[in-house]
């Protein structure tokens, strides 16, 4: 299948993270991944441009499990052109952080788990699945067909179970360090922008607070009104027995302060 050169100049600017041939590889799997339907696979997308009978397939895996390009540097271009295509220079970026269950089973999936299946939960009654649970980062951009703003992903990263880290030999990380880590990305990218997070009442943590504070990001979340709140902990003296405090004086609850 032959495309035309307006096309193929959409993926031009993240050509400097690839070399040359990856580069014409990853080009193709992702128009194919793009125009086929179904499951969207490696021989989906080369039967979608017309390249069923590709005798070195294996060449297109290898861009997905051996090739060498980093995944941050391509968020962080893809960030850039969003950024100059949809918002002028005074406007905050208002990213939005959540994360997703993608359903996945197999023997050879290293980064599977079991997680909490939101979707297939109800009250009272909780599912979890096998699959690999994303944290991701998005960029909330309004857009000139649609009355409401639209969400586009900018940066994924995925979060394992306590046992899949330690049988992969990485060290562990909880939704919440995840997500401080995708935001002092973003501020790293872009120092001198206002950014303002919205996430829902699953991040709605002390240590995430206080770690947008320093970086100079707002942070929209939900909190119950019973939630319980604590001051940060006070300077221990030197040499005081006993077990150290991870927590400092209560603080009164939302509806005792009202």
């Amino acid at each position: 299948m032959s495309l035309s050169p307006e096309s193929l100049l959409l993926l031009q600017p993240f050509a400097e993270v690839f070399t040359r041939p990856t580069f014409c590889h990853m080009r193709t799997l992702v128009y194919g991944t793009l125009l086929t339907s179904g499951r969207r696979t490696v021989a989906a997308a080369l039967r979608a441009m017309g390249r069923g009978e590709e005798r070195h397939f294996t060449t297109y895996h290898r861009v997905l499990n051996r090739a060498v390009w980093s995944p941050f540097y391509l968020s962080r271009i893809l960030l850039g052109l969003l950024v100059m295509a949809f918002l002028t220079p005074d406007v905050p970026l208002i990213l939005l952080i959540d994360g997703t269950l993608e359903r996945r089973w197999g023997r050879h999936i290293a980064y599977k788990g079991r997680f909490h299946d939101a979707v297939r939960s109800q009250s009272g009654h909780v599912v979890t699945s096998e699959g690999i649970h994303w944290v991701c980062l998005m960029l909330l951009v309004p857009v000139p067909w649609c009355q409401r703003p639209w969400a586009l992903p900018v940066l994924s990263v995925p979060t394992l179970t306590p046992a899949t880290s330690a049988k992969l030999g990485k060290r562990h990380r909880t939704t919440i360090q995840a997500a401080q880590i995708l935001i002092w990305l973003v501020r790293r990218w872009v120092p001198e922008r206002e950014i303002v997070l919205v996430g829902d009442g699953g991040f709605a943590a002390t240590g995430l607070g206080h770690t947008y504070r320093r970086l100079q990001v707002r942070f929209v979340s939900r909190l119950l009104l019973t939630a319980q709140l604590y001051d940060a902990v006070p300077p221990q003296p030197k040499g005081k027995p006993g077990v150290k405090p991870k927590k400092g004086p209560r603080q009164p609850k939302l509806t005792e302060a009202w």
